[in-house]
């Protein structure tokens, strides 16, 4: 059969597995240092990675027969990754909305930023901080914003106790300590 008449799966899809979607009417809020990171990522996908695999591709090209030709098209779907990605970037930093979580430094009540240690029933502690959708690593012990934990603890203190629906059952959250990030300190001229 053609290429012509087959669907590439990816081919308009700018969906990214690693990344939920956001909430309908939500806001893409981010940290500062989320939103470098993201940036960076964008800047490095579009002046180095991509020209280095459009040369790739185009020597792939003159070299004749690109039906069996490994470069060539092992190339073409990096590109269309690549491409996919830089896509997602463009969109998630376009209707980003960056808050620095150091504007709460000192503060007790729990907003976007804060790193939370809570006591759940009584007997496990824990502690995650609360970021952005596309920064947020559970691995490091961050959680997204819109995390059922996240949202549970969002606006309560220190010294709340609050309910947590989960699957497993009602869990009881005690609110420990509340911490922010501390403002940079700026060097004098």
């Amino acid at each position: 059969m053609s290429k012509a008449f087959t669907k590439e799966a990816d081919a308009d899809d700018d969906g990214d597995l690693t990344s939920p979607p956001l909430p309908v009417g939500g806001k893409n809020y981010i940290t500062p240092q989320g939103y470098a990171r993201l940036r960076s990522e964008l800047l490095a996908l579009i002046d180095t990675e991509r020209p280095k695999i459009v040369d790739i591709v185009h020597w792939a090209a003159s070299n004749g027969d690109r039906s069996e030709n490994g470069d060539y098209l092992y190339g073409k779907k990096r590109l269309r990754e690549i491409d996919r990605r830089i896509r997602f970037l463009t969109k998630r930093l376009e209707i980003a909305e960056i808050v620095d979580p150091a504007i709460h430094q000192g503060g007790d009540q729990v907003f976007f930023g804060a790193t939370v240690t809570y006591l759940e029933d009584g007997s496990v502690e824990r502690t995650v901080t609360i970021l952005g959708i596309d920064e947020a690593d559970g691995k490091r012990g961050q959680v997204s914003w819109i995390s059922p934990v996240a949202r549970a603890l969002l606006k309560s203190r220190v010294g709340d106790e609050i309910s947590l629906a989960a699957p497993s059952g009602l869990h009881r959250l005690e609110v420990l300590d509340v911490r922010y990030p501390g403002k940079p300190v700026q060097k004098g001229i």
